[in-house]
């Protein structure tokens, strides 16, 4: 299928999506959005693919964000239900996803970043929340994600100026995972990947679902007795029999997705 706003490409069990619109930093606006959010709902709907990258085009950006000159012009609408780059406002997708920063991730670029569950940045990748320099706030869950990822101090500082964090300073803040060289994020994130498919994918989305829903519950107690959906459903799998048979026998698992 030939897209305008991105390109889609499947190794195996892994969809990488990479922004492509280099020519404004991948900068994004509705109808960008619009199509990112078909190619995720896509990627949540089948069983064959298990893990999900994002990225952008280029070398010197992963995301600008919103592109203020259609915002400018006149002609923003709002973005669809799933947010900006089709997932930050997807709260059911719990297929694992990675972003691989290659350059500045501004506003959406970073909100998207923080949508997955793993953040890999290359050295020279630069991170923010420019939005109330230009009047607006990090809406599409830069406000919420990012205090529920670092300290709240630390994460107010970079909300209420706006500033750029470098890669290396959010590795040490903690909302990048890994920090690689310049040119190396994908390598990485496919790295990463493959070690998430070495696991099994229900026990992997049970595992997602869990953490995120737990952190919802006030009380530890709560959270750690709840057998939330996912869960449930990996218990009553194939997998569920075959990981343990598989030790036992002392042999690689062979996961079927049932």
């Amino acid at each position: 299928m030939t897209r305008q706003f991105c390109t889609v490409q499947d190794e195996g069990r892994i969809r990488i999506v990479t922004l492509n619109r280099p020519e404004v930093l991948n900068a994004l606006h509705a109808d960008a959005n619009d199509e990112l959010a078909e190619v995720w709902d896509e990627f949540a709907a089948r069983d064959d693919l298990w893990v999900g990258i994002i990225t952008g085009a280029g070398g010197r950006a992963f995301s600008a964000g919103n592109d203020l000159k259609v915002q400018a012009a006149g002609k923003r609408r709002p973005n669809g239900p799933r947010g900006f780059a089709g997932i930050c406002h997807r709260f059911d997708l719990f297929k694992p996803m990675i972003a691989a920063v290659n350059g500045v991730a501004m506003g959406g670029g970073f909100e998207t970043a923080l949508a997955c569950d793993i953040i890999i940045a290359a050295e020279n990748a630069t991170f923010a929340l420019p939005e109330p320099r230009v009047g607006l706030i990090a809406g599409g869950g830069g406000v919420h994600r990012l205090p529920r990822t670092i300290p709240i101090k630390q994460a107010m500082g970079m909300i209420l100026t706006g500033r750029r964090v470098p890669a290396k300073e959010g590795f040490e803040l903690g909302f990048v995972t890994e920090l690689v060289p310049e040119g190396q994020a994908l390598e990485a994130a496919r790295r990463w990947a493959n070690m998430i498919l070495e696991c099994s994918p229900k026990a992997v989305r049970a595992s997602k679902q869990a953490s995120y829903m737990g952190l919802d519950e006030q009380k530890l107690e709560t959270a750690m007795r709840t057998v939330y959906p996912a869960q449930q459903e990996n218990i009553e799998s194939q997998d569920y029999i075959e990981g343990p048979k598989a030790f036992a026998e002392k042999r690689k698992p062979d996961w079927k997705n049932k």
